[in-house]
């Protein structure tokens, strides 16, 4: 083969499938294929079972996403086709961008079904049909015991990374949704690692699948590694003295306790940080917010255990930070492969103590990098009298969304009007059933604030608050 068969091989106008994907693909700018996309997706177009190894950013929605569409019905109205995700937020993102690949096929129906919104609502929405379910496991279960949601002419199952799925607790539920299952189908099986649960699985719920793996391996290009032993009393103050030097947009802190996550925030947030922590305590509602003002700039560190940061995947991630180390690899190859993403530069940190000789050894041989075992020095403690910079962002929570119809669009018209502030100070957008947020630069916070507590949106007066 030549290299210019080998590129062609890369596009996705190589691929057999149906004109208007191609339509949507170029819609969206899709043109050459990620590792796991050139991969996997002749396997899925064959209606295969396939198991994809790729780490979260990696482009396997679009692999999965193009396979399902390319064999979907949409004149036969009911449920073909269902992807199962950790968490609600991954869950959305999935939606979205198959909704986004499925722009150019008339009268596609994507229901997303998550816990934490009222159940209702959705039973209603599944009334009137759906094509694609997007949904996690306890809220695909409640709706199979309660009647509302119904397989029998399913023909493809898709489980989101699979080893957050279990490794949160959902393997009861993910086996009780299977046995509701057809079969003969197509499962696609999609996974940062595998571990023996996942292998475990995938023998009792596939049919010798095809298995595709994009190592998940970061170059000193893309990902800036650092090691630092400190003692474990001093911890805190290495933690405070990397985010003051790195001085970073965003950087995720990984805690391996939940109670460190909420002490730790607590304590960087008295001393002029701005540190959100997420744990699997926190009530949804709480979560999600925790999630958008980190996601849109307006918080800087988020403090989180593995669990609760399953499915996040945060655009633009400067710098991760291991307060403590792992005890598995591939753990730490996961955490720090959420940053350097596309082409973008990466740090990763990670303090240990002399008692963790044994997990730098087993990090070391694995990585098959030189890791000074005596770790870098710290930066110098004169940092600590600096003060932290302050997030670029602010957000505004406003009580009323879709069930109001209020739409981005209006947000912006609001916000822009007379003596308002300008386009190019509005942040990410983000609009739900009951509520909306909005970022501003922090400099025009109380403009906005008082722009759009003043104003009206769709006529009608909302709370709009800072938070």
């Amino acid at each position: 083969m030549t290299d210019t068969d080998s590129f062609s091989s890369q596009l996705f106008s190589s691929l057999k499938i149906r004109a208007e994907l191609l339509t949507s693909l170029d819609s969206l700018k899709y043109e050459i294929m990620t590792p796991i996309q050139a991969q996997s997706l002749p396997s899925i177009l064959a209606g295969d079972d396939v198991i994809g190894q790729a780490k979260t950013g990696s482009g396997k929605t679009a692999a999965f996403g193009l396979g399902l569409l390319n064999q979907l019905d949409a004149t036969r109205f009911h449920v073909q086709s269902l992807v199962l995700c950790p968490t609600r937020e991954l869950a959305d993102q999935v939606a979205t961008e198959i909704r986004n690949l499925a722009r150019a096929i008339p009268n596609v129906k994507v229901l997303t079904l998550c816990g934490g919104v009222p159940f209702g609502p959705q039973a209603g929405s599944l009334e009137h049909g759906a094509h694609i379910v997007v949904g996690t496991p306890g809220r695909i279960e409640d709706h199979l015991n309660r009647g509302t949601l119904h397989f029998k002419g399913l023909t493809a199952l898709v489980l989101d990374e699979a080893d957050r799925m279990l490794d949160m607790g959902f393997q009861d539920s993910v086996d009780a949704i299977v046995d509701e299952l057809p079969s003969p189908r197509q499962t696609l099986l999609f996974s940062a690692t595998f571990p023996a649960q996942i292998k475990s699985m995938s023998k009792r719920i596939m049919r010798q699948p095809v298995m595709i793996e994009v190592a998940a391996t970061h170059t000193a290009d893309s990902i800036e590694q650092h090691f630092y032993q400190t003692a474990h009393d001093q911890r805190m103050d290495a933690l405070r003295l990397l985010l003051l030097q790195h001085s970073a947009e965003s950087t995720l802190v990984f805690c391996n306790l939940k109670r460190e996550t909420e002490e730790i925030a607590s304590a960087l947030n008295a001393d002029g940080f701005s540190a959100i922590a997420l744990n699997g305590d926190l009530e949804q509602r709480d979560r999600d917010q925790a999630l958008v003002r980190f996601g849109n700039k307006s918080a800087s560190i988020l403090i989180a255990t593995d669990v609760a940061s399953r499915g996040l995947d945060i655009d633009a991630l400067d710098v991760v930070i291991n307060y403590q180390t792992v005890h598995d690899p591939e753990t730490y190859v996961h955490r720090i492969g959420r940053t350097g993403r596309a082409g973008a530069k990466g740090v990763a940190c990670t303090l240990f103590t002399d008692k963790d000789s044994y997990h730098m050894a087993l990090l070391k041989d694995v990585l098959g990098a030189d890791i000074d075992m005596s770790g870098e020095p710290l930066p110098s403690t004169s940092l600590l009298n600096k003060q932290a910079a302050k997030p670029a962002m602010t957000t505004l929570q406003i009580d009323g969304g879709k069930k109001q119809k209020v739409r981005p669009g209006d947000i912006v018209g609001a916000l822009t009007g007379a003596n308002g502030i300008k386009g190019n100070q509005i942040g990410k957008i983000q609009v739900s059933a009951t509520w909306a947020y909005v970022a501003v630069k922090r400099e025009v916070a109380n403009q906005a604030l008082k722009k759009l507590a003043k104003g009206k949106l769709k006529g009608r007066s909302f709370r709009v608050r800072l938070i």
